[in-house]
């Protein structure tokens, strides 16, 4: 059962040395970050909190927010990419860094390609097959996965997304379902695999060995597996909307639904600070 966030206690919020949090409808609000979560990520920089985002969301999508957002890190396509603003120290006087990101890969160069081509037929065949099905309008920054819109711009059905889901099974993909779109792709990466590697690349340690240190803040269906890895993950409110497809749910639910809601879970930090 998710408990209400005032809850969790001041010796477990003490202990949290890093925060991993999804994107749409959990930092964002009708598609934008709020000010106050936007404010929430500084104020965890500033106490030496690192905030790493991991979405569904493409790298080409991701790349601005990378750039603007104090975060640690963005980690797109479920795992797959990974952008980090680089460090100036090593570069080339004449090299400005402020803008310039690192891009990591879980696969290589020609797995990537070879992957990305039998998506593009996996999809054609979605949008042929399965009547409502259109691919997500950010599709075109898309570099390791395929995403159907079913509630960001169209609206399917339980039936047609499972369909969907099917489909992209059927063809040896791993598939899930965010708040609006259904993701589909070749690999082993998923969020919690994607955030074991980039607390490796980053930082050289192991994610769970220390995951009594870290938070997860989300708010769907592809986010059950870090819901179920981190002891202390949190539900912003609207995760009710899936409550009931939630294998494992989170410990606990802010009262905010959305941007609100993760402002609230970097209050309870700070506050126990």
């Amino acid at each position: 059962m998710m408990q209400e966030i005032t809850l969790w206690p001041l010796a477990d919020r003490r202990r949290i040395k890093g925060v991993f949090t999804d994107i749409d409808d959990t930092l964002t609000t009708d598609g934008a970050i709020t000010r106050d979560a936007l404010t929430a990520l500084g104020e965890l920089r500033e106490a030496g909190i690192p905030v790493i985002a991991i979405t569904g969301r493409p790298v080409g999508w991701s790349e601005p927010f990378a750039q603007s957002w104090p975060v640690e890190a963005i980690v797109a396509e479920n795992g797959a990419v990974a952008l980090q603003l680089a460090n100036p120290e090593g570069l080339p006087a004449d090299v400005d860094a402020r803008n310039l990101l690192l891009k990591r890969y879980q696969q290589d160069n020609a797995t990537r390609l070879a992957n990305y081509a039998q998506m593009q037929q996996v999809l054609e065949r979605i949008e042929h097959e399965i009547p409502g099905a259109r691919r997500a309008t950010d599709s075109s920054g898309r570099e390791t996965d395929i995403a159907i819109d079913h509630s960001e711009f169209e609206h399917l059905d339980e039936a047609q997304i499972a369909a969907v889901v099917a489909l992209m099974r059927s063809e040896g993909m791993n598939a899930t379902v965010s708040s609006i779109h259904i993701n589909g792709w070749f690999g082993t990466h998923n969020k919690w695999q994607g955030a074991r590697w980039i607390v490796r690349e980053l930082w050289g340690r192991d994610l769970e060995a220390e995951i009594a240190h870290w938070a997860f803040v989300g708010d769907s269906t592809n986010d059950v597996l870090m819901f179920e890895a981190f002891p202390q993950s949190i539900g912003v409110a609207n995760v009710r909307r899936f409550e009931a497809q939630l294998a494992h749910k989170p410990r606990y639910i802010t009262r905010g639904e959305r941007g609100a809601g993760f402002a609230e879970v970097a209050q309870a930090l700070l506050a126990a600070r």
